[in-house]
């Protein structure tokens, strides 16, 4: 049409950066982030991230240059979602678990020029540093960020142990008149996040600047986050940029409420004395607080929203934590998604449900959240869609703004996962009748037996429903009859002795019999920072056992 004129007065590139220099005018005064006794308002927050990215070009670091960080929830980490882009730079949050092997893969294959690391993780980063050295491989530079407060005596210790720059010593050096560099495209990267590692080797996923500010206004639409909310930090910040909730909570001038470790003593004194709105946590971390002694547990203040994913929660734990008197709503997604895709919107018609009823229906996946074009179920082959029979198994497929780039330095991974058009999760599912997708299972971790699919999800929300068990996850276990059948590693509640019988009757009891765990194994779940068990370790293990015998292999 004539008369359009494309300018900066009608287009300027997305992204969530923007968001902190509103809150720092509108909500000025108010508490940005609290930690102990440490607190900051948004106009603070807004100062020591300007004075962070004008740091930065004083010490090598150009715009798209990429600069990591290993540290907890501290308010440190959260100035650097701001600081570094606001620099031009790409921020790389690493997972706090990793050992100082992976830490040097890492920082070998992201490149990073620069690492602020948390003084609890300084051990990790000089063995990574003492790995790439023998390599012969360049070292970034290293910016401590001591505990808040501590004493100045203990900071020059640890500088002088370690050879390195202080976090505040380098705010000091920022001027407040620098210039923050905008993206000249909204593609550009804002961010590299490495997967979470339940498989056995990570891939650097590549964020940009529009899908973050996209996912981020999802996350406040799809939590019903008004303004100023309190969100207490239980996803870890370097997983998915806290599933995107360190830009989404400055857009809503809200506070960031720290700590350093979680627990669900510290969840609910935390919630009681901040009174807490919202927050997030991976369906372990609701395992957690259900379970909780009754001594840890308070009373919740107001009403406590909590988004729940990076596996599908259990039923079970679902009804436990409405009886608390939280309100969960379930999203889905991936790092390859921002975090949350989908979300499974709540129907009033449902609210006339059973509790178990309402459970189930909440835990399903639901549908792509605003900020995303589309979630499908689909043939991986002929890239059909599935009938919405919930029956019918097929890839779940994703497409929209906020998928990611692609993998870093892996075109071959990235035309792989984008065969077709969709991004293709490898997560398996089906559609229900009201357009609701389910999850059923990853692609790797379907159990076929005997010809039969059988959903290791549907088998462990069976066993979490147990009152002995805390904690459950299915694998298949090689069989000499049926190819392979379920076996279930088992976590029980604290003086409670459900015997493998009584759960494999249990099962039995509630599923189709050649669904039921045929070996059941009582140990501790090894999981991700995220919450997600490894279930290749697993694997690795039920392998090592060798294949059911026939005589103990009857339906």
């Amino acid at each position: 049409m004539d008369g359009m004129i494309k300018c900066s007065a009608n287009y300027v590139p997305l992204t969530p950066i923007s968001f902190l220099q509103r809150s720092a005018i509108v909500y000025r005064d108010r508490l940005s982030v609290v930690y102990g006794d440490v607190k900051f308002t948004w106009k603070e927050t807004r100062e020591r991230c300007i004075k962070l990215a004008s740091a930065l070009p004083r010490f090598g670091i150009s715009p798209g240059d990429v600069v990591a960080a290993l540290a907890p929830n501290i308010p440190a980490m959260y100035e650097l979602h701001f600081g570094v882009p606001m620099a031009g730079a790409v921020l790389c949050t690493l997972n706090i678990r990793h050992d100082s092997a992976m830490v040097a893969v890492l920082l070998r294959h992201s490149e990073a020029k620069l690492i602020f690391v948390d003084y609890e993780f300084l051990p990790i980063v000089q063995g990574a540093f003492d790995i790439l050295s023998k390599s012969g491989t360049k070292l970034p530079l290293l910016v401590l960020i001591p505990e808040c407060n501590q004493p100045a005596l203990a900071i020059s210790n640890s500088l002088s142990a370690s050879g390195s720059l202080e976090y505040e010593s380098l705010l000091v050096m920022g001027k407040l008149d620098f210039e923050v560099r905008r993206p000249k495209d909204e593609w550009d990267p804002i961010a590299l996040n490495y997967t979470s590692g339940t498989t056995s080797s990570p891939k650097g996923v590549v964020f940009s600047h529009r899908g973050a500010y996209l996912n981020s206004l999802a996350a406040v639409l799809l939590n019903d986050m008004r303004s100023m909310p309190v969100y207490l930090w239980c996803v870890p910040m370097f997983h998915c940029n806290g599933w995107c909730f360190a830009w989404a909570v400055a857009a809503q001038g809200g506070t960031n409420v720290c700590q350093r470790n979680v627990s669900a003593k510290g969840i609910f004194d935390n919630i009681a004395l901040h009174k807490v709105t919202h927050f997030s946590a991976a369906p372990t971390v609701l395992n957690m607080l259900i379970n909780a002694p009754t001594n840890d547990q308070r009373s919740l203040p107001g009403k406590v929203a909590v988004m729940t994913g990076g596996a599908p929660p259990p039923s079970h734990v679902l009804c436990k934590m409405e009886e608390l008197g939280f309100d969960v709503t379930h999203s889905y997604g991936l790092t390859e998604t921002y975090g949350p895709g989908t979300v499974c919107t709540w129907k009033p018609e449902w609210s006339t449900l059973s509790r178990d009823a309402q459970a189930k229906m909440k835990a399903r996946q639901g549908l792509h959240h605003l900020g995303l074009e589309e979630v499908d179920i689909k043939d991986p082959v002929t890239m059909k869609s599935v009938p919405p029979d919930a029956k019918t198994i097929g890839e779940v497929m994703f497409r929209g703004n906020t998928v990611m780039n692609g993998y870093l330095k892996n075109s071959e991974a990235t035309q792989d996962a984008f065969s077709g058009g969709w991004y293709r999760s490898g997560d398996l599912g089906v559609r229900h009748s009201d357009g609701y997708i389910e999850l059923k299972d990853r692609s790797k971790d379907i159990i076929i037996s005997g010809g039969e699919n059988i959903s290791t999800i549907e088998v462990e929300s069976v066993l979490f429903s147990h009152p002995d068990v805390l904690e459950a996850a299915v694998v298949g276990r090689p069989d000499e009859h049926w190819g392979e059948t379920p076996c279930a590693f088992v976590k029980l509640k604290d003086g409670h002795s459900a015997t493998a019988n009584e759960l494999i009757k249990y099962c039995r009891d509630r599923l189709p019999h050649y669904m039921a765990p045929r070996t059941v194994i009582f140990a501790d779940l090894p999981k991700t920072s995220t919450g997600k068990t490894q279930k290749f370790v697993l694997r690795e293990k039920v392998k090592a056992m060798g294949s059911v015998l026939r005589s103990t292999s009857k339906l």
